[in-house]
């Protein structure tokens, strides 16, 4: 079996050729250690010209396009291209990431640039708006942001001698930005008649309110505030591309190949013009500039970067260049010499030195260069060119010895062969020609199997074969020279190759993910001595295989750094190094390769870390060569939570159903009950797919979760408190380091973590937003301020969460596989953990992202599946528990070693002062020294070790462990049973909690006239429950098959149950013993009912749609009941014991008669004078109202009605309690309502007194009792009950003013139809119709359309002059209130009208306007504090969904 595991050598970026001068500006830098910065590709790069030397930085994962340089020239802020693109703030010397701003831009980041202090960053997008945000960059926090214009912009700055001002600059635009609280306002700039109106490509602000800016044309323009004050004209001959301030004055770089010097009032220094100078060329372009002392760095478009020295100006020194824009196709190495030769479409062919890391020649071509080989004794240089010929060039002196083109398409591939004596050129015409080197190229023999373009081509050891692939994915052979296809395969079983560059083949088979292209994969190269292949792909990926690579799917190591597609890689002749080309990004890397990695050498780890993890072990089939999960973990990485209707969605069904709303609202319904229900206690435990999620409170009760409640349970008094915040199934829980407060988080389609306390159970704090489907795991900081959750969306979403004020502070994408665990260091709460299938990973914070590394199990090891983790007694230790059963110690993100510590997963552990303490599947707890040297002691959950005190029964010995915790002298377990233990340390165990295990609970029955009931449940258990204050199962037994349905006999004697497979037996009520069985059904038992009196009948319903009638004293079954067309799902028997009422999925009510079970037809006029012993029937006019509007998407599952006829409670799938008057006529009744139980409540159940209702959850597991509070009881706590689903409105509490004002939509205007279009171009103007998305928010503020602008510069009329606002008549009172007020002792008035702020004098009856709103303001108020004497703050209404707030200063309304 070959190995799948990936190479054990790896790669290392030693040096990258080239720089990103196309479509990017001012990109070029010295940081204070004189090292250059700059980028290309997908990395940032640190070139120090002393040592000649390259440092990366590897945190982005496209195409860099801007970067900004901290004012204190050591931190770099850099902005990617893509959907989701990040800002990553690095620090130049350690290349390491500081900080990331993410979720906010969208394609990509265009300019980048830092304030005077260096806090805050300013980013502009790349999306329709050209969004422009501003980031406290250490936080990742965004501080403001709008729509920055509707056209590109080029450049932004700081402007630095002033507080909270900002300039852009782009597309016929400048504009002048203050930022005022959380919004930033522009102020455009007016050309007024100074200078034409034209794009403005770059700027910089000096002194007094004074900005210079590059134009288009080659003129500075002088800006003073926000008008046009000079023009310096003809400064450069084109569009001036860079401007860059220092000390001395100004640097400005053109299209012209000029740089020029200005002192700092703009007056020239000096000019130095590239072109004329040694290494110039004609079309010579800058695109950056960085003036510092007395050295000048220039980058041009095509990829050079200069440093000019002042005093010798006509001296520039090339420092780095690198191909122009266009394809980079073309690579060849040296066969002797460490030389690689690139190719591209600009022409040029390069030799590059990879030993020098300089280029040392070049020669320009008349066509693109498409491919490239080197004769094998190095004297020529090949190239097969765009236009279908092909050159060969002597290495030497590069002159040509031949031109040949016999081909009109593109040639991919050329090769020499191992002997020297022939030049296989393979082209896109799908065919191979084959030419003797020594005949002067003469063609020779020609390969024309193929029936598409040619892309690789290998020879044979021996000159004989020739191997090629095509683009549809075919492999053929040929025999050499001639080019005869061979067709025999056993020809070629014993041929070597002498390179191997195919893309298929059995040798590469591994290489190939699953669901892939066969165009995906561009090159590949193998090393026979390192048995290694390396690999380019369209992804921007190097990878690094095994060779030979047989099985599909094999593991690799990835290489991150180019950033579109990868076209061609190689390794150098002597296998040290590794060069790759990159097609888009035409940059060419070099990477040395670094053979089988020791754990000694710290190499292990480059010192770069990466977003995406560079050195992945992961390939795409990571689950087929690992040992089988374990049981319990597979099942639980299947769940996935989703539900097809949320309770979020409640009122958005409700809305759909308006129809049904107003009917029904006409109709005078019955109102709720007077009696209500109050959750009393709950049987259950969430232990099956939750773990650690049990704790002793600061008082010494106990905290754990079920259902959708978090308990808090006394264990003294045998009591349940309960918090009720959430609506669905919680799946996690974390305790505050002061054990006081408690987080918890649950399903939802937008699911919340709830932070509540344990002592008042009040809600503090509820985070929402982030996650989706629900959150899986939570952990508190050490210092209590910061939370960390874990969503169970597919990325599994990490958030850090500063909990009080409800902020993100961070969020990242944790990893494709289930998490588990997500553990916050307790020493450094910037650092954490998360650990699940397959994974552990070392993350810490960086500004609004965070960093992760896999844990790193050394060469040969194989990350298991973690199921729980926690810190150690160092910041860096860690321990974490497998699925195996070992504990794995981690120093910093190294496995040091790993203890066996329990048979099957360790799914629990929890760290103490001295020590630790595990529990495990084998349901052992283990107690450990802090080094987990010694296991000091183990306690065995056993039944034999039961406490006389305990609260009910162990159902086995050795459960399955999830949760363990220590506190109050005692170790808490919680395990997969639902079971709460308390562990003495002196060995007795005491059963505090338990319930159901996993497996739907639905049969539920309660005692004729004792306070106890009965349930049966998927998990194949049948309980008997004490419901009087002890509150304990009083017996379980074991079942062959789950059962969904029990009833007790009339005298509480005998107990029916009725299983899935369609049998049931009878058991003695006390003993639990079988008294008889039968089994005449094949599906589902579904309901089962005594007869009244003396329980002579039994009749069983089942999902055959029949009804059994048995004699119970006989055993004989004498009747049977026919006629339902769907499955039975209710049935109740009448006082006589003489009819049946039955219910049927199709919701039929059908009638009949016992024992023989004749169908009867009863009109419902009659059904209702019934009496009935028991009403568990969902239909009937009786029952009517119970159906909510949205009947159609869930169902009533379950009623019950109490013994004296008045109240009715029913459970739905919503996981509702509801209680209705009796009878519940009239459609849509009123009801209480109470949520407690997640999804469906499978069954209700009065006691006999009336005096608790019992509720079964399905999926929850739980049992829940509930006690009934008679008329009269005054309700202790508000339940959310009185609503029905029908709100208010029937109950014509609105006056008709409400009413009209209720129903304003201000919506209407202008924002969904434009009655009065706000912005833009003029129709007849527009190249296309904006998308919805595209659409500018709108606003009154944004300029008329260029065009006019133009013309009126042209024609240089008079500006039309001023409008004041003088008066305005008329006050907002037909929907607002509220919104007039005095101010300054009564000698004002304020109020507001459309979209002004009015201030009435009332002595001169004047007026003053705040008018900084663009549409009507809707509210108004004023800061009643004495420090903040006549602030006022009024809303308006706007497109976007954040209203505008707007604090004015009354004082004289600035």
């Amino acid at each position: 079996m070959a190995d799948r595991s990936p190479p054990h050598c790896h790669l290392r970026l030693e040096w990258v050729y080239g720089y990103r001068g196309h479509q990017c500006r001012n990109n070029l830098y010295y940081t204070a250690a004189k090292e250059i910065v700059y980028f290309v590709a997908g990395v940032g790069v640190v070139y120090s010209p002393r040592e000649h030397r390259q440092k990366f930085y590897l945190g982005h994962q496209d195409d860099i396009i801007s970067l900004a340089l901290h004012p204190e020239r050591v931190l770099v802020a850099t902005g990617q291209v893509g959907k989701e693109p990040y800002i990553c703030v690095w620090d130049s010397y350690t290349v390491q990431t500081i900080s990331v701003m993410k979720d906010v831009h969208t394609h990509g980041i265009a300019c980048l640039a830092f304030d005077l202090d260096g806090q805050r960053l300013v980013s502009v997008g790349l999306d329709s708006k050209n969004t422009i945000c501003v980031w406290d960059w250490r936080k990742g926090k965004m501080l403001s942001m709008a729509p920055g214009h509707t056209d590109r912009i080029f450049d932004i700055s700081w402007d630095l001698y002033q507080p909270n001002k900002l300039v852009s600059c782009g597309v016929k635009h400048i504009k002048f930005w203050s930022l005022c609280g959380n919004s930033l306002t522009p102020k455009r700039g007016v050309f007024g008649k100074t200078g034409d109106l034209q794009t403005i490509l770059c700027l910089a602000c000096a002194r007094d309110e004074v900005t210079y800016s590059g134009a288009l044309n080659g003129d500075i323009y002088v800006w003073k505030g926000i008008n046009l004050v000079r023009t310096v004209q003809g400064a450069h001959a084109a569009g001036i591309f860079s401007m860059n301030a220092c000390e001395e004055g100004f640097a400005t770089g053109g299209r012209d190949g000029c740089v020029r010097l200005w002192d700092l009032t703009f007056k020239p220094i000096t000019v130095i013009d590239l072109r004329e100078t040694d290494q110039g060329y004609k079309g010579l372009s800058v695109r950056s500039v960085c003036w510092r002392g007395d050295h000048i760095l220039v980058g041009t478009q095509d990829s050079e970067i200069f440093e000019i020295v002042v005093h010798e100006r006509n001296k520039p020194f090339l420092i780095m260049q690198g191909h122009c824009e266009g394809e980079l196709w073309a690579l060849a190495v040296h066969p002797t010499k460490p030389l690689a030769m690139t190719g591209s479409d600009d022409r040029s062919v390069r030799i590059w030195s990879l030993i020098d890391h300089a280029l040392i020649a070049r020669c320009n071509m008349e066509e693109p260069i498409r491919c490239a080989a080197v004769s094998t004794d190095g004297i020529h240089l090949a190239l097969g060119m765009k236009d279908g010929s092909f050159t060969v060039l002597r290495v030497r002196d590069m002159t040509e010895v031949v031109h040949i083109k016999d081909r009109k398409e593109a040639i991919h591939e050329l090769k020499y062969s191992p002997d020297g004596n022939f030049l296989a050129v393979g082209s896109n015409d799908s065919s191979v020609d084959i030419y003797g080197v020594i005949q002067r190229y003469k063609k020779v023999g020609e390969c024309a199997g193929s029936t598409s373009f040619i892309t690789h081509m290998d020879w044979s050891l021996d000159s004989k074969y020739l191997q090629t692939n095509d683009g549809s994915g075919k492999r053929l052979f040929y025999r050499m020279p001639g080019g005869k296809e061979v067709a025999n395969k056993e020809e070629l079983k014993g041929i070597q190759w002498a390179s191997w560059t195919s893309i298929s083949g059995l040798e590469v088979n591994g290489i190939w993910p699953k669901y892939s292209d066969i165009n995906d994969i561009n090159s590949v190269d193998a090393n026979f001595m390192g048995q290694v292949l390396v690999t380019a792909d369209d992804y921007g990926i190097v990878k690094l295989f095994r060779y030979p690579c047989l099985r599909k799917g094999a593991k690799f190591k990835k290489y991150l750094g180019h950033s579109a597609h990868v076209t061609n890689v190689r390794w150098s002749h002597d296998y040290q190094w590794v060069i790759s080309i990159g097609g888009a990004d035409h940059s060419v890397f070099q990477w040395k390769f670094v053979p089988e990695r020791k754990l000694t050498d710290s190499l292990h780890i480059a010192p770069q870390e990466s977003l995406v993890d560079s050195n992945s072990e992961e390939s795409d089939s990571d689950q087929s060569d690992v040992p089988e999960l374990d049981s319990e973990i597979e099942q639980e990485t299947q769940l996935t939570y989703r539900r097809q209707v949320y309770k979020e969605d409640l009122p958005q069904l409700k809305e759909q159903c308006k129809e049904k709303r107003k009917t029904a609202a006409s109709k005078r319904r019955e109102r709720a009950p007077i009696n209500s229900i109050r959750l009393h206690f709950v049987h259950g435990y969430r232990g099956y797919d939750c773990r650690s999620n049990l704790f002793y409170t600061q008082t010494g009760e106990i905290v754990y979760h079920v259902a959708a409640i978090g308990v808090v349970y006394n264990r003294q008094q045998n009591t349940q408190r309960f918090y009720l915040g959430h609506d669905d199934d919680i799946l996690c829980l974390a305790i505050h380091p002061l054990k006081d407060y408690v987080a918890t988080g649950q399903v939802g389609r937008d699911s919340s973590i709830h932070i509540w306390d344990t002592e008042t159970i009040k809600p503090l704090s509820v985070l929402k937003g982030y996650h989706q489907y629900g959150v899986c795991a939570v952990d508190f900081s050490a210092d209590g301020k910061r939370l960390a959750s874990v969503g169970i969306d597919d990325n599994h979403t990490i958030v850090l969460w500063d909990w009080r004020k409800g902020e993100k502070l961070s969020a990242v994408r944790g990893s494709k596989d289930k998490i588990f665990v997500v553990k916050i260091n307790p020493f450094t709460p910037d650092k954490l953990i998360t650990a699940g299938i397959k994974h552990i990973k070392f993350w810490r914070r960086a500004g609004g992202g965070l960093i992760g590394k896999k844990g790193y199990v050394g060469p040969m090891g194989k990350i298991d599946t973690m199921m729980c983790a926690v810190y150690g007694w160092t910041e860096e230790m860690s321990f974490s528990g497998t699925s195996t059963g070992d504990v794995c110690i981690w120093r910093d993100l190294f496995l040091i070693k790993t203890v066996k510590a329990h048979d099957g997963p360790v799914f629990s552990m929890h760290a103490l002062e001295k020590g630790f303490v595990t529990g495990g599947k084998d349901g052992v707890v283990a107690l450990w020294d802090d080094t987990f040297e010694r296991c000091l002691k183990t306690y065995a959950i056993k039944r034999a070790a039961l406490a006389p005190g305990s609260k009910g029964l162990l159902l086995e010995d050795n459960p399955s462990i999830r949760a363990i915790s220590l506190g109050h002298g005692h170790i808490l377990v919680g395990t997969k049973n639902g079971e709460i233990l308390e562990v003495d340390k002196s060995g007795p165990i005491t059963l505090l909690v338990q319930g159901h295990m996993e497996g739907e609970v639905w049969g539920l029955a309660t005692h004729p006239h004792l306070p106890i009931c009965a349930t049966v449940s998927d998990d194949k258990t049948l309980r008997i429950w004490d419901l009087s204050p002890s509150h304990c199962m009083l017996a379980v037994r074991k079942l062959k098959k789950g059962g969904r349905c029990c009833s007790f006999s009339p005298d509480g004697k005998a107990l029916a149950v009725g299983l899935n497979d369609g049998s049931f037996l009878m058991v003695n009520a006390d003993t639990l013993e079988d008294l008889v069985s039968f089994h005449h059904r094949k599906d589902v038992v579904s309901e089962i009912r005594f007869s009244p009196g003396a329980g002579k009948y039994l009749a069983v319903a089942s999902y055959d749609s029949f009804v059994d009638i048995y004699n119970v004293m006989s055993s004989k079954r004498v009747g049977i009941c026919k006629g339902a067309s769907s499955y039975i799902t209710h049935m109740d028997w009448d006082i006589r014991g003489k009819l049946l009422q039955v219910n049927t999925g199709a919701k039929e009510q059908l009638f009949f008669e016992a024992p023989r079970g004749k169908k009867q037809t009863i009109p419902s006029s009659e059904a209702e004078k019934i009496s009935w012993t028991s009403w568990t029937s969902v239909l009937g006019s009786c029952c009517e109202g119970i159906w909510p509007i949205i009947g159609e998407v869930t169902d009533v599952t379950a009623s019950c009605l109490t013994s004296d006829g008045t109240v009715l409670a029913t459970g739905d799938d919503f996981g509702f309690v509801k209680l209705f008057r009796y009878p519940a006529k009239g459609k849509y009744g009123k009801f209480k309502r109470y949520v407690a139980h997640s999804t469906h409540v499978t069954n209700v159940r009065w006691t006999h007194d009336d005096s608790l209702l019992v509720s079964a959850g399905g999926g929850d597991t739980s049992l829940m009792l509930w006690t009934h509070e008679m008329e009269g009881h005054r309700e202790s706590r508000q339940c959310d009950s009185e609503e029905s689903d029908l709100d208010s409105e029937e109950d014509g509490g609105y006056d008709s003013d409400v009413t009209r004002e209720n129903e304003f939509v201000y919506t209407i205007k202008a924002l969904s139809t434009n009655i009065r279009p706000m912005f833009g171009i003029k129709p007849h103007l527009q190249q296309k119709e904006p998308s919805i998305d595209e659409r500018p928010p709108v606003s009154r503020a944004l300029p008329q359309p260029e065009k006019l602008q133009t013309n009126n510069v042209g024609k240089k009329k008079r500006p039309i002059e001023d409008l004041m606002l003088e008066l305005v008549f008329g006050y907002r009172g037909r929907d607002c209130r509220n919104n007039v007020h005095y101010l300054n002792d009564g000698a004002d008035i304020i109020y507001h009208t459309a979209s002004v702020g009015i201030l009435y004098n009332v002595a001169t009856g004047s007026q003053s306007f705040y008018q900084e709103h663009t549409d009507d303001i809707l509210c108004l108020t004023i800061n009643q504090h004495p420090k903040f004497i006549n602030l006022v703050a009024t809303g308006q209404e706007t497109q976007q969904i954040c209203q505008l707030l707007h604090l004015v200063f009354m004082c004289g309304m600035q």
